[in-house]
């Protein structure tokens, strides 16, 4: 039993080591930011996978505040942002070290979501303006020209994210202006799904995100913008950007991607990744061919 039992042990303590020894030999590469992104960040991250073993994609959330943040201090090797870093960002990046570098890797239609008994088909900038901004004065649907069945006081129930998202400052610089700022009192959600969630389930709310968390039991505004046609969210109208809330996706390395990152960036970019993309309800950078 003790020959049995040593034997045992030295065959275990051999394949521990023949494992520990494999997995010091993969690359491991960072990958945080973007809430919008976190989903087929985590779909590319495990088909990946597959294409090189050797190659170990860590992806988490948090967004794109937390992303750049991460890019600043120098902690990711891909940072992933649903806007554009800010100038005092890339300032404060440079000033440590830091080299901060844009790829943009597919784009997105960012929808208004209504509860699917709000009798509203299109939404004007204006109106979402006077819903969603400080000073607007709809606070009732009825404010904006619609009674909402199930919406007992008819006050608007104001659905946003949390500051630290990108989409968060992406709808607030394209529909509220430069200088807007939203209203207080709004719901502010930690991420799109829970954006989703919420206005499905209330039917006085209204709420915003990126096109890839729409389900068949919420409805999507048309949105009009300075008197312009009546465009729905789509992969197609954020292809074209026709859609008005349409907008690129990021990824920041730390100067020009070498090696594995380089490698990684590149599959994500091919018809490949980018048809993985796509079946996550984005747009791609450029036309793909899908099986």
């Amino acid at each position: 039993m003790r020959q049995f039992s040593f034997a045992t042990t030295l065959v275990a303590t051999s394949l521990l080591c023949i494992f520990s020894a494999q997995a010091a030999d993969r690359t491991v590469i960072q990958n945080k930011g973007s809430d919008t992104l976190v989903n087929v960040a985590q779909a590319w991250a495990e088909e990946y996978g597959k294409v090189d073993a050797n190659v170990a994609v860590a992806v988490s959330g948090g967004g794109s505040g937390t992303g750049i943040a991460a890019m600043i201090n120098g902690t990711v090797d891909i940072a992933n942002a649903s806007r554009q870093m800010k100038k005092k960002e890339i300032n404060l990046a440079k000033s440590k070290g830091q080299d901060p570098i844009e790829h943009v890797v597919g784009y997105d239609a960012l929808a208004v979501f209504l509860h699917q008994n709000n009798p509203a088909e299109t939404l004007t900038y204006d109106q979402i303006k006077a819903i969603y901004g400080r000073g607007g004065k709809a606070t009732k649907w009825s404010d904006v020209g619609f009674e909402v069945p199930g919406c007992k006081n008819g006050e608007i129930v104001v659905v946003s994210r949390q500051n630290n998202s990108g989409t968060y400052a992406y709808f607030k610089k394209e529909v509220l202006g430069k200088k807007g700022k939203y209203r207080q009192g709004t719901l502010d959600m930690h991420g799109s799904k829970d954006v989703v969630d919420l206005v499905e389930k209330t039917p006085c709310a209204i709420g915003y995100s990126g096109l890839a968390y729409a389900t068949d039991h919420i409805k999507m505004a048309c949105v009009s913008k300075a008197g312009g046609d009546c465009i729905s969210p789509s992969v197609e109208t954020a292809s074209d950007r026709s859609y008005p809330i349409a907008r690129p996706l990021f990824m920041y390395t730390n100067g020009e991607p070498k090696g594995a990152v380089k490698a990684y960036l590149d599959w994500v970019k091919s018809d490949v990744g980018q048809c993985i993309l796509l079946k996550k309800g984005y747009a791609p950078i450029r036309g793909v061919s899908c099986n």
